[in-house]
């Protein structure tokens, strides 16, 4: 390497000619120290000659500039909260107070008043773009749905309150700091959710009758049967691991080896046929990801594998008859297979009638009823439902944004694993991409095509995009 001399050299002098190829000879330097020799500086940026040193998640902390109100974050925190266990439901004087709006609230208004006062940048995801599409499709849609009053209820109580969200976080959650937070956050959460329903199944608090019994949910709007407490565990899991991957702490770990069994007995508990294909989905792609890794990673992949081995002669007897009724839909004995499959039936055929509009937003229950006789049921497919509610165009932008907030949040893995020290930034982004492909699969069987489910782990997904940037990706 040539001596970087300090001071001024004569333009076109010799000197300049051999800076000039040393800053050739450096990948990514070329237009840094070309700029400056040509306006005469031969100061070479300090310590660019230097091996960098492995500072965890330098990258993701550095180059992601941690922006946007303080206040934000603390409401999102509390609304995460609030979404997820519901105090309101334990503590009746706040159920008044509409707690869960006054924090969306308070952290939208402080976005938008960090936008007034220039603090900040909007973020400009195409994925905001398609969501903005569909919402617009669904209001345009609505003076032709089967029942408008219906459509405009779902759009105002529940699918624009997802969409809120799914603006919100990507604005809010800028930095690798917030992200540990709010992932913290959701792993205790669902250690709380775990626990209830590991808790109704040991003392028998069940749901109702039926020939199968199955556990009450939890008192919240995400968790309040078995089959939606399901895909929330399921939905979180990811993320469990993921702390369990990153921390250096014993008893951080130790908390996440807790929680992530007490959410996998959780799903087993409900009883729930979807349950147990996300959670096979989740330790499928964990053991495919991480047995090819070196180190600790490698070992967790084999004892995920051992654990799940082990713990197959220990589920009930009941729990695995219901499961073969996955494929022997004619043997489930609560009658809910079959009404499943006749329903996705009547919806394909509706959806070939009305492969453009559609019924209406929130109006499937209606159009099935005119296929298949009035039962007043949702089709349990969130994909069908966007079908029959939005024909074609509305599937089209959904899968387009289940696509592209699943890719955001891959890229962000893949872009923080070319970086030294950005471990923990990989990890989480990578969680959050595994929570995705969950809801994925996991749509297929549950009727929530409108819920904060899917808005809420894709707002996460692409947040990622700002605590990892693509263009700080480098082998």
């Amino acid at each position: 390497m040539h001596a970087v001399v300090y001071g001024r050299l004569p333009a076109g002098s010799k000197g300049e000619e051999v800076l000039r190829s040393d800053a050739a000879s450096i990948p990514g330097r070329e237009p840094r120290l070309a700029g400056a020799v040509a306006d005469g500086l031969t100061q070479a940026p300090p310590g660019w000659w230097r091996r960098e040193s492995a500072q965890p998640d330098v990258v993701a902390t550095d180059s992601a500039a941690e922006t946007g109100s303080v206040t934000a974050f603390r409401a999102v925190l509390a609304f995460t909260v609030i979404l997820l266990l519901s105090p309101q439901f334990w503590i009746p004087g706040l159920a008044t107070l509409r707690i869960a709006l006054l924090a969306a609230a308070a952290a939208i208004g402080a976005v938008l008043w960090d936008r007034v006062r220039g603090v900040g940048s909007p973020t400009r995801d195409r994925e905001l773009l398609i969501a903005g599409v569909l919402l617009a499709w669904a209001i345009v849609t609505i003076p032709l749905s089967l029942w408008p009053g219906g459509s405009v209820s779902v759009l105002t109580d529940r699918f624009m309150k997802s969409l809120a969200v799914l603006w919100l976080l990507p604005n809010v959650v800028t930095s690798l700091r917030r992200l540990r937070i709010l992932s913290v956050t959701l792993v205790a959460c669902c250690g709380v959710l775990a626990l209830s329903a590991v808790g109704n199944y040991v003392t028998g608090t069940l749901a109702g009758g039926g020939p199968v019994a199955r556990i009450a949910g939890y008192r919240s709007p995400l968790a309040s049967n078995p089959n939606d407490m399901a895909l929330l565990l399921n939905l979180l899991l990811p993320l469990v691991i993921a702390t369990f991957l990153i921390s250096e702490s014993r008893k951080v770990r130790l908390f996440a080896i807790a929680v992530g069994v007490a959410a996998a007995a959780g799903v087993i508990a409900t009883f729930s046929r979807a349950g147990f294909l996300g959670l096979a989905t989740v330790v499928g792609i964990y053991a495919v990801k991480l047995i090819t890794r070196p180190g600790r990673e490698r070992s967790f992949a084999f004892a995920l594998i051992v654990a799940g081995v082990l713990a197959l002669p220990f589920l009930p007897g009941e729990y695995v008859a219901r499961l073969t009724t996955i494929t022997a839909v004619e043997a489930d004995p609560t009658g809910s297979a079959q009404e499943r499959k006749r329903d996705t039936f009547a919806a394909l055929a509706f959806v070939a009638e009305h492969p453009i509009v559609g019924a209406g937003l929130g109006s499937d229950s209606l159009a099935l009823n005119a296929v298949r006789g009035a039962r007043w049921l949702s089709v349990h497919n969130a994909y069908l439902q966007y079908a029959v509610d939005l024909g074609i165009p509305g599937l089209l932008l959904f899968l387009a944004l289940l696509w592209s907030s699943w890719r955001a949040a891959a890229s962000s893995a893949r872009n923080a694993r070319n970086r030294r020290g950005a471990e923990s930034s990989a990890a989480l982004a990578e969680a959050l991409s595994i929570s995705v492909g969950v809801f994925a699969v996991g749509a297929f069987f549950h009727p929530v095509a409108y819920h904060f489910y899917f808005y809420y782990f894709a707002g996460l997904a692409l947040a990622t995009r700002r605590v990892v940037p693509p263009e700080t990706a480098r082998p």
